[in-house]
């Protein structure tokens, strides 16, 4: 009898224990719910005031809300609301434009250009190869004075150089119609009807020097995934030539995508560290490191003020790895990184969500990377467009060059 009492008591402690553990976990389930219940309502309490200006013109606005740009606006100014810098909404169209240069693909005619003051005009500074500019005829140096044909012909002095410029843009199949002024004094008139296509975005560059024919002079102006071939075949060719010096010109290289970079610098660096990051929490992640096939290249940096994100990521690898003296002014700043993801409907945001650093350096976003040398742009460099600065002119080119010679 007393066994079964003492069984008894085990019995309702268990059940008394089941019993309070229950509470407890309801206890904690429950508050837990309602923090979540409140905070949900707290979030949802800071768009009442958007809800109210959404009712005002709703009820009160004069025209009709056009709802797709009204979702544009919404997204646009939350984006830029949460102070990322780089964050950025696209609408379906945008986002697929944007994700086609990145691939080094655009649709167009296949010209580089600049605003010309003097004579109020589109100044084409270069034409991409196999392009259909090319095809046509279109030329550097050719001022495109009208855009349009017949009635609708206008001058580029009357639309205004954005204006002209969009007129000049568009998807592949249509036509671009214009008239450019070419030769000597710009006497000489010639129209074009160029039928649009997709072209190769050429953003790598190159020349002998003509200061120095043994140095070969390479200008990348962004990064993208076409961008590690056109290095290559630039810099094959110029050792084709007789180069056996190389300055890298980085300067208003605004960066590009990360894989772009590192095949890049694979190519540049021995066995080790390309690229480190960090994420919010400070935990930090080798993402890329170079094997040890390399050129054996004599190599000086051009860098300027403009000179950002992967483009600081080359100039501060070499750096690290003592491969290239940096000449110029302190670069701009941003060692972030984005990722951009696609919506349900097609457009997309970009979200800066990590940081990267150089292989041994520390983090530059917000101070940019100190040159070996510091030269100030001066002269040519401050007077004209840097695409038509010639080498002779180029400043900081020049004391690329004494550099190299050291």
């Amino acid at each position: 009898m007393k066994k079964f009492k003492s069984i008894g008591v085990i019995v309702v402690c268990m059940l008394l224990s089941a019993l309070l553990t229950f509470q407890i976990t309801h206890y904690v389930l429950h508050n837990a719910y309602k923090r979540e219940l409140n905070e949900a309502y707290e979030g949802l309490a800071q768009y009442n005031k958007l809800l109210e200006v959404d009712g005002l013109f709703r009820n009160l606005y004069v025209k009709e809300l056009d709802e797709d740009a009204l979702m544009d606006g919404i997204i646009t100014g939350y984006v830029y609301g949460t102070g990322d810098a780089y964050a950025q909404y696209y609408n379906a169209e945008s986002f697929a434009t944007y994700m086609e240069s990145m691939n080094g693909d655009m649709q167009g005619i296949g010209i580089y250009v600049t605003f010309n003051a003097e004579y109020n005009a589109i100044e084409v500074l270069n034409v991409m190869p196999d392009s259909p500019a090319l095809a046509a005829g279109v030329e550097p140096g050719d001022l495109i004075i009208y855009v349009g044909e017949g009635d609708e012909t206008q001058s580029v002095a009357e639309l205004g150089y954005y204006v002209a410029l969009t007129k000049l843009q568009g998807e592949a199949g249509t036509k671009a119609i214009f008239t450019v002024a070419r030769g000597k004094d710009y006497a000489e008139r010639k129209s074009f009807s160029i039928l649009r296509g997709f072209v190769t975005e050429q953003t790598v560059m190159h020349h002998v020097c003509t200061v120095d024919p043994s140095v070969g002079i390479v200008k990348i102006l962004s990064f993208d995934a076409k961008t590690p071939q056109q290095f290559a075949d630039a810099v094959n060719d110029l050792l084709g030539k007789g180069c056996s010096g190389f300055v890298f010109d980085v300067r208003n290289n605004p960066g590009g995508e990360l894989n772009s970079i590192c095949t890049i610098l694979d190519a540049l660096l021995p066995e080790g560290p390309v690229i480190r990051t960090l994420d919010r929490d400070g935990n930090e992640e080798v993402v890329y490191t170079s094997d040890k096939d390399a050129f054996a290249l004599k190599m000086v940096v051009l860098v300027n003020e403009n000179t950002a994100s992967a483009g600081e990521l080359f100039c501060s690898a070499l750096q690290d790895y003592k491969l290239a003296p940096i000449v110029g002014v302190q670069t701009y700043g941003k060692g972030s990184m984005q990722t951009i993801r696609q919506l349900s409907d097609g457009s997309g945001v970009s979200v800066t969500y990590r940081y990267y650093c150089p292989p041994y350096s520390d983090n530059f976003d917000g101070v940019g990377v100190k040159p070996d040398v510091v030269v100030e742009a001066e002269g040519a460099l401050l007077e004209k467009n840097i695409f038509k600065v010639t080498d002779e002119e180029d400043n900081q080119l020049l004391a690329a060059l004494a550099e190299l010679r050291k």
